[in-house]
């Protein structure tokens, strides 16, 4: 029996195994599927978990059940790519034929001093509940401040805003406008948002460093009683410790199937894996699809396809609180309730469907 172990169940593994079981998978394999939590977490909403606003329950989704399928729970150490194992905190190792790794990415604090110390984190479960636990617990007109104008920051400044008037945020962003790789006036259309609703956002920032409760802009201290860092990231240090052809943000190489170049029985999906488009979880599914035409190509003894198309992205929707939102489809901006809804139909979809 081949042993097939997926590192991390995220949304690119969570496509794999959409995609293997109950039917697809050869009689000879044998799938197990390492993470530390019991559950799939829907990563996307892990905003609205800091700020109060659903439930941790709310973004859970239940791993398949097979026959052939065996979940561990555990911490990844170490990847021994030559020896085919994987180590596990406090475990026995766990040997496999083929491996996909999916561990995601980790806050990113660009040498900020202070940054890792003093500031929350919504990376990851834990880290949002935490999060959650000291927004939470904030009296009235206490101070936010929320470190990166992108997705993430822009969603729990909003959410944080609506859910919580008596706070007050400030959004410290390094561009001219927030959300820069959106179209100007659809970040004009965000900002305008956040001035109606008493979000301040700093624009052309700079953090020198973070202090307990204090953020230094262009070296100038700006107290806050609870600090979001939402400004980056960057692949798992699981996978900044693999001894592999890496890209300049620290993503490993693949071949045009997913593989590393020198070992076919590797793969990487997700956030790790270098790849033209920035990560998302569209993008991890969108190859996932092809990773999985790959392997079952490799199980039969066929050769896999020389290439494949380019991973088509839908587009990208954000959340303004629980009524507007704004996205990009098909390269065309929206804004308003539409958006919000599209968002609200596609996670419900996720939920209950599995992707």
């Amino acid at each position: 029996m081949k042993q097939l172990v997926l590192l991390g169940g995220g949304y690119g593994n969570m496509r794999v195994l959409l995609r293997l079981l109950p039917n697809q998978l050869p009689e000879d394999i044998q799938i197990t599927l390492i993470d530390r939590n019991p559950y799939h977490c829907l990563k996307t909403e892990y905003y609205a978990l800091a700020a109060g606003t659903i439930s941790d329950q709310h973004i859970r989704v239940t791993f398949p059940e097979h026959p052939r399928l065996s979940i561990k729970y555990g911490e990844v150490t170490n990847i021994d790519i030559e020896n085919k194992r994987v180590y596990l905190n406090d475990q026995e190792a766990v040997s496999f034929d083929d491996l996909i790794i999916g561990l995601g990415c980790e806050d990113k604090y660009h040498n900020v001093p202070g940054a890792d110390e003093f500031t929350y984190s919504i990376q990851t479960i834990d880290r949002s509940r935490s999060a959650y636990q000291a927004l939470n617990n904030l009296g009235a007109n206490s101070v936010v401040g929320i470190i990166g104008g992108g997705l993430s920051g822009v969603e729990l400044a909003s959410e944080l805003s609506e859910s919580r008037p008596d706070l007050r945020v400030k959004l410290f962003d390094r561009g001219k406008h927030i959300l820069s790789m959106f179209p100007e006036r659809l970040s004009n259309y965000v900002e305008n948002w956040f001035h109606s609703h008493g979000v301040e956002v700093i624009s052309s920032a700079n953090i020198t460093r973070v202090e307990d409760k204090t953020v230094y802009n262009h070296d100038e201290p700006v107290a806050c009683d609870v600090i979001v860092w939402t400004a980056g990231i960057q692949p798992s240090k699981i996978v900044r410790d693999l001894e592999v052809e890496k890209d300049a943000q620290g993503r490993v190489v693949l071949t045009k199937q997913h593989n590393l170049p020198n070992n076919e029985h590797v793969y990487v999906v997700g956030d790790c894996a270098s790849l033209p488009h920035a990560p998302s979880a569209q993008l991890a599914e969108g190859q996932a699809e092809q990773i999985v035409q790959v392997l079952l190509n490799r199980w039969n003894g066929e050769e896999p396809p020389a290439e494949f198309p380019p991973i088509k992205l839908k587009g990208v929707l954000g959340s303004l609180g629980k009524k507007q939102g704004f996205g990009l489809l098909a390269d065309r901006p929206l804004m308003g309730r539409v958006p919000r809804l599209l968002k609200s139909g596609i996670l419900w979809m996720y939920r209950y469907h599995k992707g």
